[in-house]
């Protein structure tokens, strides 16, 4: 159903838009905050393994604006941000996971089982049945190895695909007729991985609904760019997969 003029007006309003650029920037704050802390943490040998999202906290905070439930991230450790955008992390949450917290209570993502800043979401509740994922934000279990998200990335934006061409009749926790939108996320040093340019490539060929945003520093892993990306930008190299028509 359509939203009519009134309601328009009312999302659209000064008030309306000045109160969310508020909590836009209070929350921009907050994960920068964050960021400064646990990295004081891991210096002071109180945190274990410590990766963290600063400079990544403006594009996130966008990006959710579009993330709709029932989405699916395939991302990696920097995305806290839009993890604490959505509500399904905060300050408390993110110091047990920079902790090590083995109680699922505080640690919700693994119960310290995985690195730090490595976030997911789960399917199952704790009877082992299946959680709505249509009702959902979803995030696919951050993995460590750099570029590994993408074939999953992938996997996720075609199953989107598979539900909206087979026509698949009540696909009852998973689907909403395969509208949902896989978002990628990852560093501008993981674009020289190979994985990451067989992704882009099938994504091309199936023509899934697919949005990839790249962190780019200007450097990654400590390199500057001009030592590990042709033209020194992976976006003119990904100009060559535009699509002419």
């Amino acid at each position: 159903m359509k939203p009519n003029i009134k309601e328009l007006n009312a999302i659209i309003s000064f008030e309306n838009y000045k109160k969310k650029v508020i909590q836009d920037y209070k929350l921009v704050v907050l994960s920068r905050q964050c960021s400064i802390l646990g990295r004081r943490e891991v210096l002071n040998g109180k945190g274990k393994f410590g990766i963290f999202g600063d400079g990544k906290e403006l594009p996130q905070v966008v990006l959710n604006h579009f993330f709709q439930k029932g989405d699916y991230r395939a991302g990696y450790y920097r995305d806290q941000t839009l993890l604490m955008a959505q509500g399904l992390l905060d300050t408390d949450k993110f110091f047990a996971a920079l902790y090590g917290h083995p109680d699922l209570k505080y640690e919700t993502m693994s119960g310290g089982r995985q690195m730090g800043a490595h976030f997911m979401t789960s399917n199952i509740d704790p009877n082992g049945n299946w959680i709505s994922q249509k009702d959902i934000f979803n995030h696919s279990a951050d993995l460590s190895p750099t570029a590994s998200q993408m074939p999953r990335l992938v996997g996720l934006a075609q199953a989107s695909k598979i539900y909206r061409n087979l026509n698949i009749k009540d696909p009852s926790n998973f689907s909403s007729n395969g509208n949902e939108i896989a978002w990628g996320t990852i560093g501008n040093a993981s674009t020289s991985e190979g994985v990451f340019f067989e992704a882009i490539n099938a994504a091309g060929v199936l023509q899934i609904p697919m949005i990839i945003s790249v962190w780019d520093d200007g450097y990654g892993i400590s390199v500057d760019n001009k030592l590990q990306t042709t033209k020194e930008s992976i976006s003119e190299i990904l100009k060559g997969f535009q699509r002419d028509d």
